[in-house]
């Protein structure tokens, strides 16, 4: 695969997304009957004991009011898009599904558990608190590169960007995503589970990964600057959502920004701030249409190349 340093020529179609725009949504009654149906899918998600379901309902709770008090941009509550997001919310059990056998099918023929076997012995010697700090670090670098890939890979940016589509950063944005594009880490865990690391671990980080990620995307005004350097922030994320190739593909790490800081895509700037949210090409709307997008994309191209 060939490696690029810029989005694949076909997303870059037009223009940026205007910052400006942040008008609510309509009210209709079909909003209505969608936001019911999605609430609803989600509790109901809850009592049969959906932990990622549960983590977006904790998340609300806690990161609503904060956007609310301190806001960084003013985006309506009922803002353009919402439905779309609160139908991947709704989802995400079945999503999870795909994303789960897909990934399993992934991990399985990658054989990165191959060389997880020959560390095997190494790990299982280490004593417990050594085997948590270096799979913790071990993680945080290979979902760096994972999602370095995903920017730089066209064949994953087709499915990752779906996820940066959204105009909108906010609490629920972050659970936009293509359930093939978190399939792409699934060698990772191949290599963990090879390599005979606590299945504890291995599951909390992955569940860990997800909930900082949709923290993350939190619409405050925060910025934390000492905390830049040390660990990831709304303001460090912002800036990786960020439209302009030069932020784009910044900021990738999940956990630590030691990854961007060592290889040269750590992007921080005291005087600025991100303002420019999505792709700077087409993405339709809609979760149904969303998902088919990349291969949508992948046919079309096809046609071209035999045209």
């Amino acid at each position: 695969m060939t490696i690029t340093t810029l989005p694949p020529a076909s997303v870059l179609l037009s223009a940026p997304p205007n910052p400006a725009d942040r008008r609510p949504a309509p009210r209709t009654r079909r909003t209505k009957v969608l936001i019911t149906l999605a609430t609803a899918a989600a509790v109901a998600s809850v009592f049969l004991g959906n932990g990622g379901m549960l983590g977006i309902v904790a998340l609300f709770v806690i990161s609503w009011p904060l956007e609310r008090l301190w806001k960084r941009h003013p985006v309506p509550v009922r803002r353009l898009a919402l439905r779309t997001d609160l139908a991947y919310a709704a989802a995400q059990p079945l999503l999870q599904v795909v994303t789960l056998v897909v990934g399993v099918a992934i991990g399985l023929l990658s054989l990165a558990w191959l060389p997880g076997l020959a560390l095997r012995p190494m790990v299982t010697a280490m004593p417990p608190y050594a085997q948590m700090i270096v799979g913790f670090l071990l993680f945080d670098l290979l979902v760096y590169w994972t999602h370095r890939w995903g920017h730089t890979v066209p064949l994953f940016w087709r499915f990752h960007s779906v996820h940066h589509s959204t105009r909108h950063l906010d609490w629920i944005s972050g659970v936009r995503a293509h359930p093939l594009d978190g399939v792409f880490i699934a060698p990772v865990v191949a290599l963990f589970i090879g390599a005979g690391f606590d299945n504890t671990l291995t599951g909390g980080l992955a569940i860990l990964q997800f909930l900082v990620g949709l923290g993350a995307h939190l619409n405050v005004r925060f910025r934390l600057r000492p905390l830049w350097p040390i660990v990831m922030t709304p303001e460090f994320h912002h800036w990786h959502h960020e439209v302009s190739p030069e932020a784009h593909l910044s900021n990738y790490s999940t956990f630590l920004p030691v990854w961007d800081i060592l290889f040269g895509t750590y992007r921080m700037p005291r005087d600025l701030r991100p303002q420019h949210y999505g792709i700077p090409g087409p993405m339709p709307d809609g979760i149904v249409r969303q998902l088919l997008f990349p291969f949508r994309r992948r046919r079309a191209a096809a046609g071209t190349a035999t045209g």
